[in-house]
């Protein structure tokens, strides 16, 4: 007589506890995610603060050469680069647009297009992300090896502040310099689209130059500007949170390396959409 195989009615412990796993995971990383964040704010508030308390006692907080050379690399060094991709990028974009907007007659629209897109969007955007893989993984190398090889430790036992010594003249070399580049590369793009432009629609350096400052308005500008800023010290502080808090000898300093690009580039393309939604919520 066949037997039947009995059948254990309670499901599986893998099955039912996956999802408390996947919630408890969710809750790890939010965690650390907060932890990361708070972190990152006040090393911003304590690398001013020190700055700003070896100002006020009449010193001053780095020396000068430090800032001329960083804002060298990080200014006049990315200059090329900079120039360069958008370059291509507004000849690509006058190029796409121009052939749609050139079925319906208005290929004039073309100029304001690319310079509005640029100066305001695509210029401080582009210029965050080539900087944060350019600049911010040089930085986090640098101050990486540094702290691995305890060399912050010893500027720490001279009685030196490393934040304001150390960090202070990249952060402020990166945040002075945005603004420069992004219109350094808003310039290029338009550049780019007066030849395009001349070249393929018939349009003038003359009227291609009424047409640009008919179109662009001064909150263009303004925005763009304002955007380079944050970008700035958005990216020189993950470049140098990252370098600093390094651990586990040269393999650490490759992660961080990577992950100070990672989280750069995001967080630049996470603020600016959300710079986008409060600018055109509060001033349409």
């Amino acid at each position: 007589m066949a037997t039947t195989e009995s059948i254990d009615p309670t499901p599986n412990d893998s099955l039912v506890t996956a999802p408390v796993d996947v919630v408890v995971g969710v809750g790890a990383k939010s965690r650390d995610a907060l932890l990361e964040i708070g972190s990152m704010f006040w090393f911003i508030i304590n690398t001013v603060g020190e700055t700003l308390d070896r100002m006020r006692h009449g010193r001053a907080p780095f020396r000068a050469a430090s800032f001329f050379l960083y804002a060298d690399r990080a200014g006049v060094g990315s200059v090329p680069l900079v120039a360069m991709v958008s370059f291509f990028l507004g000849r690509t974009m006058a190029l796409l647009t121009g052939y749609q907007l050139e079925r319906f007659g208005t290929e004039r629209l073309v100029p304001g297009l690319v310079a509005i897109a640029f100066t305001r969007e695509l210029g401080p955007l582009l210029t965050g992300i080539m900087l944060a893989a350019r600049i911010g993984a040089s930085f986090t190398a640098e101050l990486g090896t540094m702290q691995v090889s305890e060399e912050v430790e010893a500027i720490e036992a001279m009685g030196i502040g490393p934040l304001r010594f150390l960090v202070a003249p990249r952060l402020l070399a990166l945040f002075s310099l945005m603004p420069c580049l992004s219109l350094i590369s808003s310039v290029a793009a338009i550049f780019a689209t007066a030849l395009i432009s001349r070249a393929y629609f018939n349009i003038s350096f003359v009227y291609f130059q009424d047409l640009v400052l008919h179109s662009l308005l001064m909150r263009d500008i303004i925005t763009g500007i304002l955007k380079s800023f944050m970008f700035g010290l958005l990216i020189g502080a993950i470049a140098c949170y990252r370098g600093l808090t390094v651990k586990g000898g040269a393999a650490g300093v490759g992660t961080s390396t990577t992950s100070s690009v990672v989280t750069a580039i995001t967080v630049v393309i996470g603020f600016d959409t959300l710079f986008n939604i409060v600018y055109i919520v509060f001033f349409p």
